[in-house]
């Protein structure tokens, strides 16, 4: 048993409770976050979880992307399950449990404890208590030119202004660092894969603002005059700053909230809304973003491109995942636009590409076997766009049952590109359509179809995404991942992801792609293949190869030739 599970355990008496409540989120409620508590105390390390240590057991939750991950990392010392068990939940009862309110949302709280338990709000965190973390989070902020970004700060800031009179609400407390970088286009150095800046940000109806953070990451924008001394709150001072401003009431948003924030504010003004505009807004991305982000993707896809060359035709040494994905890091730093990783990349060879979310590590990796298929899901921040995208790769003959089941990917990967949005304008409508091939066979995956991404921000960003669940009506601008995939444990795993956006031609809107890189073709049964998928795919990769052939060396050119 992990020592940091027994000092936690010892806090348990003094704080008088049954157990404490470990979040994957840090107070921002960031995905990918310097700070990872979850990760010392389970030894977990993907994207999403939850952990509840109590006296006498500890159980973790989590999504279908880690199903297998989280059994190798901590599955003996925790018991695991996916996240649906905790809302109502019945796995424990007439306990209480210890949390720190600026880990999570009353909403959460009230979906998945409430109902059965007590909960008791302690101010200092307890795993900070048991490990002191020592992490630079001190990056500064910097802003981004409108000819970046597209719209004015004075242009978003009035929308919201405009949306406050509406709702009849005094100010709206921005609690999600993505909205503030988006609303006063500006970006840090907070996250380790996002150019997040940690800050929040009080917006009034008359359009007043007050950025919330810490003075010596905002030197740059007060010496611009992006925000001027009077629109700069420090974090240290805020109850008071907050309490003292004049007006009735509040919206929030109940995603990024946190308690904390919100008994702060409860505590002199009433809150209207629990809602964030800044989310929708954000989400649909304007002409100079797409043109940026398109401009991304094509410099993205030569990097990809190369790499793909190299690994299938030049490598001849035995190399590990490790080394792959270091490799196609250099491939993408020789572009001067390109900054670091959208996240870190999953390289996975044979039954490691089962692992939906595996991360490869020096001490514990393998080699890759040329006669395994290897999957490479990888993206990176740009300075004017985020990329994602999943490839997988093989580098000898693979058995029909292997092919026949990437086809079927293919065809729902196709399936979701050529959509009809006009008349399917959900992703939960749309995720039927990809699955659908592959449940013919009785197969499927456990996680979404697709998720939105940022516009060089966070490569995972809603509310728009491509789910059994999501219903949230696709308008133009948006952009999506399109990544139907199947995964045999302890055997491999298939995943083909291209970046789309939705453009608006002649009053129809559909899926354009922004990922530009070849498709495997000796992993398609091309006899399970329609003629319009035949279509699709040749059109495709036409497309790819006009976009990309004029930065590729003769002999990568001519292998790509042969994908058309």
């Amino acid at each position: 048993m992990s020592k940091y599970i027994k000092l936690l355990r010892n806090k348990f008496d003094k704080y008088k409770i049954d157990g404490y409540v470990v979040p994957k989120n840090d107070d921002f409620f960031t995905e990918y976050s310097k700070i990872n508590r979850l990760e010392i105390i389970s030894k977990f390390t993907g994207s999403a979880g939850l952990a509840i240590i109590f006296k006498n057991k500890n159980l973790l939750f989590t999504d279908g992307r880690y199903t297998i991950q989280s059994e190798i990392e901590c599955g003996k010392n925790f018991k695991i399950y996916a996240f649906e068990k905790l809302v109502n939940c019945k796995l424990f009862k007439n306990l209480t449990l210890g949390i720190d309110p600026k880990l999570f949302t009353n909403t959460q709280i009230r979906k998945f404890f409430l109902k059965n338990n007590k909960i008791k709000l302690i101010s200092k965190n307890l795993i900070d208590e048991i490990k002191k973390q020592k992490i630079n989070l001190s990056g500064k902020f910097f802003s981004l030119d409108k000819n970046v970004v597209g719209e004015s700060v004075k242009s978003k800031i009035n929308k919201i202004s405009k949306y406050l009179k509406k709702n009849k609400s005094d100010y709206i407390f921005i609690s999600a660092p993505e909205n503030v970088a988006w609303l006063l286009n500006i970006r840090g150095e907070d996250g380790p894969n996002s150019p997040v800046p940690n800050s929040r940000l009080i917006i009034g109806k008359n359009e007043k603002i007050f950025l919330i953070s810490k003075i010596e990451k905002c030197k740059k924008l007060l010496k611009e005059q992006v925000i001027k001394k009077n629109q700069f709150l420090d974090i240290d001072k805020l109850p008071k700053e907050i309490v003292n401003l004049k007006g009735k009431n509040f919206i929030i948003d109940d995603k990024s909230c946190s308690i904390y924030f919100e008994n702060l504010i409860k505590s002199t003004f009433k809150i209207n809304k629990r809602e964030d505009p800044t989310y929708l807004f954000k989400s649909i991305k304007n002409k100079t973003e797409i043109n940026n982000m398109i401009k991304a993707h094509i410099t993205d896809g030569v990097a990809l491109t190369k790499f793909i060359y190299w690994i299938k035709k030049i490598n001849k040494k035995k190399i590990t995942e490790v080394e792959a994905a270091i490799k196609l890091e250099k491939f993408r730093k020789k572009n001067k636009s390109f900054l670091y990783p959208s996240f870190d990349t999953i390289a996975g060879s044979g039954k490691n590409g089962a692992i939906v979310h595996y991360r490869a590590k020096k001490e514990n990796c393998r080699k890759i076997n040329k006669n395994e298929i290897l999957l490479c899901d990888s993206g990176g921040q740009y300075k004017y766009g985020t990329t994602d995208v999943t490839r997988t790769i093989c580098f000898a003959n693979q058995s029909q049952n292997i092919k026949n089941i990437f086809t079927k990917v293919l065809k729902g990967h196709i399936a979701v590109a050529t959509t009809n949005i006009n008349k399917d304008n959900t992703g939960k409508k749309i995720d039927k359509r990809a699955r659908k091939y592959l449940q013919e066979s009785n197969l499927d995956y456990a996680h979404g179809t697709g998720h939105g991404v940022g516009f060089f921000l966070n490569v995972h960003e809603g509310p728009q995404a491509i789910s059994k669940i999501n219903t949230v009506k696709l308008k133009e601008g948006m952009v999506l991942s399109n990544e139907p995939g199947f995964y045999k444990k302890n055997k491999f795993g298939i995943r083909i992801e291209n970046l789309v956006y939705v453009k608006k031609e002649k009053k129809k809107i559909f899926f354009k792609n922004l990922t530009m890189a070849p498709i495997e073709k000796d992993l398609i049964n091309f006899n399970l293949l329609s003629k319009f998928e035949k279509n699709y795919l040749f059109k495709y990769h036409l497309d790819v190869y006009t976009k990309l052939s004029k930065y590729l060396r003769p002999n990568e050119k001519k292998w790509l030739l042969n994908f058309i």
